[in-house]
């Protein structure tokens, strides 16, 4: 979704600046058609998304289904098809899974800014996972734009193999990231804390699809569900997360 970006003064000559402001509402135009699309469906996004994982489930496995794991032994990791490891259950400590908007987006800058303050404070006593629907170069282009990954492990699933396997799939209506609370929630993002769009919005993923959290103990049992289904300004409540997970808040 292209939320709003800042203005920009200029010191241009009126024939110029009258030029600029042409070609911006023609920019705008295309975007706002291009906005109120519905949901575009990829090949991929047809395959089966599984009902979402609410707390008591067991956690769905965290490395993408195409992937095959390695014989099971004391040091055997799973890969992901870039050679990222993921984690599997059981496991010394639970772990917090947090599926991104596309990059670029202010609600995902958000909720990572969120999640990294949380991996620094409870270093070693929570593993906290990051699953972005861009492709590598375009994650950590963005990752560093936002700060830096600091103790968040940072996944890159363009095929979004881990989000249908979490339960995620993309919005049925526009209404999800084009209703006036979103865009409100937008523009206040950008004016109170100077969280904008991004350029990488346009390559960083689908906006329509959903995003969502998830708590796991170390058993793989799930104990918090936060899937952000209803609108794209959701933004999960980590101290919740924490709590059901038997942790002070910290938050």
């Amino acid at each position: 979704m292209l939320f709003p970006i800042p203005p920009r003064s200029s010191q241009e000559g009126p024939s110029t600046t009258q030029h600029h402001q042409h070609q911006q509402q023609q920019q705008q135009h295309q975007q706002q058609q291009q906005e109120h699309e519905p949901p575009h469906q990829d090949p991929q996004d047809q395959e089966a998304v599984i009902p979402i994982p609410q707390p008591g489930d067991p956690a769905p496995p965290l490395y993408p289904p195409s992937t095959v794991p390695p014989p099971p032994g004391p040091s055997s990791v799973p890969l992901t098809p870039s050679g990222t490891p993921i984690v599997t259950f059981p496991r010394a400590t639970p772990v917090l899974a947090v599926f991104l908007r596309h990059c670029g987006c202010p609600f995902a800058e958000k909720t990572f800014r969120r999640l990294a303050d949380v991996a620094n404070k409870y270093r070693g006593a929570v593993t906290c996972i990051a699953v972005s629907q861009a492709a590598r170069d375009v994650t950590d282009k963005w990752i560093i734009q936002v700060g830096g990954a600091w103790e968040v492990q940072v996944v890159a699933d363009p095929r979004r193999e881990l989000f249908r396997a979490w339960g995620l799939g993309l919005a049925s209506s526009t209404w999800y990231a084009w209703n006036p609370k979103a865009l409100w929630s937008a523009w206040k993002l950008g004016t109170d804390e100077g969280i904008w769009t991004r350029d990488t919005a346009a390559v960083g993923g689908n906006k329509w699809q959903i995003s969502g959290a998830f708590a796991i103990d170390a058993e793989g049992v799930v104990r918090w569900s936060k899937p952000g289904t209803q609108s794209a300004d959701e933004l999960p409540d980590f101290g919740e997360a924490l709590r059901a997970l038997g942790m002070e808040k910290r938050v």
